[in-house]
């Protein structure tokens, strides 16, 4: 009996080995190749996501390199933009005091020209009211002098008596 045991169990093993390289073979023909397929697939899609991320991190980090450079160029120009607007300010105000200060200094020229001239025509207007008055005080003692015949003739002499012969 211990050796149909072993005969039995050695025809059991060898149908198992049969069974099992058959499965293989099936398996081989038939399941292998889209298992291996899938798992090829999935393979290549993980380092494609893997590669795709890793671009996409380059690409995130050149991004922000280049923005870190606009935006430095940005603050750049705008400090330039703000140095030139208070510069141009700066000129502005100046050049608006130097225009002020001439067209003060003109204002003032004018009207020390405007006093002068009114000066010298109001001295011309009172040197000529007063020739006008000393005329006519004048004329009004020559009449009261000239009206009195004794007054006169003292007056001719007086006069003869002034003037020297040469």
């Amino acid at each position: 009996m211990d050796k149909l045991i072993n005969d039995f169990s050695f025809g059991l093993f060898i149908w198992q080995i049969v069974i099992f390289v058959a499965l293989i073979l099936l398996l081989k023909k038939f399941a292998w190749k889209p298992i291996l397929d899938a798992v090829n697939e999935r393979e290549e899609g993980i380092k494609n996501a893997l590669e795709s991320a890793e671009n996409a991190k380059k690409e995130m980090q050149e991004l922000q390199a280049d923005n870190q450079r606009i935006l430095q160029e940005a603050r750049l120009e705008r400090d330039s933009m703000l140095k030139e607007a208070r510069e141009m300010k700066e000129k502005i105000v100046a050049d608006a005091k130097n225009e002020a200060q001439t067209q003060g200094q003109k204002m003032i020229e004018q009207a020390k020209a405007a006093i002068e001239s009114e000066k010298n025509a109001a001295m011309n207007e009172l040197k000529l009211q007063v020739s006008t008055l000393s005329l006519s005080i004048a004329e009004k003692v020559l009449k009261d002098e000239l009206s009195n015949k004794e007054a006169q003739t003292k007056l001719v002499e007086k006069m003869l008596g002034d003037v020297k012969l040469n």
